[in-house]
């Protein structure tokens, strides 16, 4: 890490641990072997066994979302952002996990079809459907929420935190990727 991040993360207040989370170390592995990414080839749709070490060598904003659309709509001002700067997809990509375990009853196929579409519009983000909340288990992640994971080149934690970013949040959290690419 530079010494120039270091400063940065140092002078970022409101990094917090999202439960067994921790800064500048990598995530507790993880894998989604029910349903996984979601692949879109010739306009149709298929999906893989995802695992987070997939994208590592690429700066990476995981956004842990439950199928809930408050959920979605909690950091749905990031997400916008992001689209906004416009970010080297050689370099930088978003992850969307969407679990389907934490869904209201009766919405499952509802927030499955949404992920299909999003993989539509968005065909280079990762979308990854996680229908046994394997990730939200393996990392202790709160119900019914979204959390934020930045992740280095390396696949380290830069940032994380559960819930809303608030407005200084979201441009403290583009300054991180833009300064790790």
């Amino acid at each position: 890490m530079s010494i120039r991040m270091g400063i940065f993360l140092a002078c970022l207040p409101f990094i917090t641990s999202a439960h067994n989370l921790t800064l500048h170390q990598a995530p507790p592995a993880v894998a989604v072997t029910s349903q996984g990414e979601l692949l879109l080839m010739q306009d149709q749709l298929s999906a893989r066994p995802w695992q987070l070490s997939d994208g590592q060598g690429k700066v990476r904003l995981v956004q842990h979302i439950a199928g809930r659309s408050s959920a979605k709509e909690l950091n749905a001002p990031l997400i916008e952002a992001i689209k906004a700067a416009q970010l080297p997809r050689d370099h930088y990509q978003t992850v969307t996990i969407i679990n389907v375990d934490d869904a209201l009853f009766g919405t499952s196929g509802f927030v499955r079809s949404s992920a299909e579409s999003s993989k539509r519009e968005f065909p280079w983000s990762s979308i990854v459907v996680d229908n046994k909340g394997e990730v939200a288990q393996k990392w202790q992640l709160t119900a019914r929420s979204s959390a934020i994971i930045l992740l280095d080149k390396e696949g380290r934690v830069l940032f994380t935190k559960e819930g809303a970013l608030a407005g200084e949040q979201i441009k403290d959290v583009l300054k991180l990727i833009q300064t790790a690419l």
